[in-house]
């Protein structure tokens, strides 16, 4: 994380333990997010049971997939 300056004021230490309590709450929390958000495997998407299979030259090739 980089460093937070203080532009304005004399906070008390109090009040600055508060701001920087905050800031590393939101970051860790943003850190979680990031991390939930890993992509899944290939074979677990549902775009794959939702693609549509047609009947034609090479119906046999698709006739094994999962559904």
């Amino acid at each position: 994380m980089p460093p937070i300056k203080v532009l304005h004021g004399r906070p008390s230490p109090e009040e600055l333990a508060a701001v920087l309590a905050v800031v590393s709450a939101r970051a860790a929390a943003n850190a979680a997010r990031v991390a939930d958000d890993a992509p899944a495997a290939a074979w677990s998407s549902r775009a794959r049971a939702l693609r549509i299979r047609r009947p034609g030259p090479t119906a046999w090739r698709t006739s094994a997939w999962a559904r």
